[in-house]
């Protein structure tokens, strides 16, 4: 029996960011209009293989994942032993930017989940010239700490049973037992101190609170998708921040939970794939 293949290809890529070198693994399927994903904390870009994977997106669209440094299968710097691994929202923009002129990426559409929703707001705020629009999934503007980090790098427990554990009380009840349950393995699978280090830009460091009524939706078109079982971006949550952007349009998922690409595609794609035509026909 012939293997069967999947269209996704992935590459490494070698580049500078903070004036060190890293290389940074990067999957992509389809052509057409660019549609840069962005992964949750702790986790990696194969949570958005549903959309790659999905005729009616790769048709008209070039959708492209890459793994964060410290994630998936993108290393950490030299160096990394001797530091403590913590994103910044500003780290987090630029590294984002820094990709895709790597990529040659003219004004492509972002879609980013959890920590990828919130910088999509940044994004939004202070660069909208460079997206043709931004699609921000649980994207709240912050999040009060309801459990300890501390628990997540600890020489007395596996950092990685312990993330998927605090992240499985966010997955929508409908999601399929295939699609949860590799959902869960990713941040099984997360290397020490990385989804700690990845919540100081979303507890902490990436609150925007203060500034997110700023986003002008006439530069940059937003769309808010929520799933609506989801304790740490709330529905109400998501509804808050549409409310005070002017413009902004907010969805909220019926069944699905904290990750929806990921935890449910076939559901999720009935919402994604609307707001991916009406961005198409702007």
């Amino acid at each position: 029996m012939s293997a069967k293949f999947e269209p996704i290809i992935g590459r490494y890529m070698h580049l500078e960011l903070f004036g060190r070198a890293h290389r940074v693994y990067v999957e992509e399927a389809g052509e057409g209009t660019p549609l840069l994903c962005l992964h949750t904390a702790g986790a990696d870009g194969r949570q958005y293989r549903g959309l790659m994977n999905d005729a009616r997106v790769t048709r008209n669209h070039r959708v492209i994942a890459f793994d964060m440094p410290w994630h998936g299968k993108s290393s950490p710097p030299q160096g990394w032993h001797d530091e403590e691994y913590q994103l910044t929202s500003a780290q987090y923009t630029t590294m984002i930017l820094a990709v895709m002129d790597a990529l040659d990426l003219d004004r492509p559409i972002v879609i980013g989940c959890s920590i990828g929703g919130r910088i999509a707001l940044h994004l939004a705020l202070e660069h909208p010239e460079r997206f043709r629009a931004i699609i921000g999934l649980q994207a709240g503007a912050h999040v009060d700490p309801y459990y300890d980090l501390n628990f997540l790098h600890r020489p007395d427990v596996h950092g990685g049973e312990v993330a998927a554990a605090i992240v499985s009380g966010l997955v929508g009840p409908d999601a399929p037992d295939k699609e949860r349950w590799e959902t869960l393995w990713h941040y099984m699978q997360g290397g020490p101190g990385v989804f700690k280090g990845d919540l100081y830009f979303y507890k902490v460091d990436g609150d925007i609170r203060a500034r997110v009524a700023e986003i002008d939706t006439r530069r940059c078109p937003l769309f808010l998708l929520s799933g609506e079982y989801d304790y740490s971006c709330t529905p109400e949550e998501t509804l808050v921040v549409a409310n005070s952007i002017a413009g902004a349009e907010a969805t909220i998922m019926k069944g699905l939970g904290h990750f929806p690409m990921s935890e449910n595609p076939s559901e999720f794609l009935k919402h994604l794939l609307p707001v991916l035509e009406k961005i198409g026909g702007r």
